[in-house]
């Protein structure tokens, strides 16, 4: 409830999505976040992961994590995401990953030549999943800030050509 009064732009993430968005924002870059509590593993055993690259808040039920070169955090996600964790998870009524046993989650870091070469291959990669990340959201936003308008007759469609007048590229 206190989140309704802080409506904003930026994204608040939960252990397994998008929650809200709030006013405000604590981490502005690229993170990968790491579901600490509830929702931590999938069905195929790997952690419940969310790679973000932009201005957000996260909660208390996440871990935060973001690589130290030449460890990259696209590195850190491409890792973890098909490694089975259920080893390390605790919690008989909650499933929880707590920061001790993140911390004993071995990952196997190659050279760092070879992590340099892996970063210019998936850097483009990531970078144009974030600008379709951004542009899907925009729609989204769109979409929802139209359709009600749409619906209850504010906008006025009968200017538009009908729908078989309009050609397709």
């Amino acid at each position: 409830m206190e989140r309704e009064k802080f409506q904003g732009v930026y994204p608040y993430y939960g252990a397994a999505k998008v929650l809200d968005f709030v006013q405000d924002y604590i981490f502005d870059g690229k993170y990968l976040l790491m579901a600490e509590d509830g929702s931590v593993i999938t069905t195929k055993g790997y952690p419940v992961l969310q790679f973000v690259n932009e201005k957000f808040w996260a909660n208390n039920h996440t871990h935060i994590l973001e690589g130290r070169s030449p460890v990259t955090t696209e590195f850190l996600y491409l890792t973890l995401n098909k490694l089975p964790i259920s080893g390390y998870i605790t919690g008989a009524a909650q499933p929880k990953i707590t920061q001790e046993n993140l911390n004993r989650i071995p990952v196997v870091v190659p050279t760092d030549s070879l992590l340099i070469s892996f970063d210019e291959i998936v850097k483009d990669l990531f970078d144009n999943i974030n600008v379709l990340g951004n542009k899907n959201s925009t729609l989204r936003r769109t979409r929802d800030l139209l359709l009600p308008k749409l619906i209850s007759g504010a906008i006025d469609v009968s200017e538009f050509p009908e729908t078989s007048e309009l050609t397709t590229a």
